[in-house]
């Protein structure tokens, strides 16, 4: 069987994030951005794919990052993959940030940053807990000890693997923490029919 082809991309941060494993070979982009991601992300995975010379339909599976992050970042690039799999007729396989810091170390426990002194918690085969920073294991494997390339490499080539899974759930976004929005204060205008 001949190499895959996998779009991996990643919006659960401040930045737009793709990899493209084609051939055997890995080729990234990463755009820092605070805001924009989303009218970002199609153009930019355009982009990625016209630089390889090959279209939407060379595709055998895309990856996505799902968190935990920012909320619309999960939600946006959640979104996308699962509308690129239902319009290409090709799986999607949704990547934790876990899954990316496990494939660099598998002893370690995992963290990765969250809001407000905050931290996303992984340890062994456990749940993923919201924590303080200050009570973080000494020797925590956080996303700073892989460069940003990698991250988003370690997604493309994880989705390699897990494609052909036959329990391969959709890509779904991995809250740890509750949103911060506030329900509505008025219930909105009254429709007549």
């Amino acid at each position: 069987m001949s190499d895959p082809t996998i779009l991996a991309f990643d919006t659960s941060g401040p930045y737009c994030a793709a990899a493209l494993l084609h051939r055997g070979q890995m080729s990234t982009r990463i755009d820092d951005m605070a805001r924009g991601q989303a009218e970002h992300l199609m153009p930019m995975l355009e982009e990625v794919l016209a630089a390889a010379g090959i279209g939407w339909r060379d595709l055998d599976a895309v990856g996505v990052g799902i968190g935990p992050g920012n909320f619309t970042g999960i939600r946006i690039s959640v979104s996308a993959a699962r509308g690129l799999a239902l319009g290409l007729g090709i799986p999607a396989v949704g990547i934790s940030g876990f899954d990316v810091l496990g494939l660099a170390d598998t002893c370690r426990a995992l963290a990765i940053p969250a809001p407000r002194g905050q931290a996303y918690l992984m340890q062994g085969d456990g749940p993923a807990l919201l924590v303080a920073e200050t009570a973080l294991p000494a020797d925590v494997l956080t996303p700073d000890a892989l460069t940003s390339e990698a991250r988003i490499e370690a997604v493309a080539q994880i989705a390699a693997t897990r494609r052909h899974d036959p329990a391969l759930p959709r890509p779904a976004p991995l809250y740890i923490r509750p949103a911060n929005a506030a329900p509505a204060r008025d219930t909105g205008p009254i429709l007549l029919p």
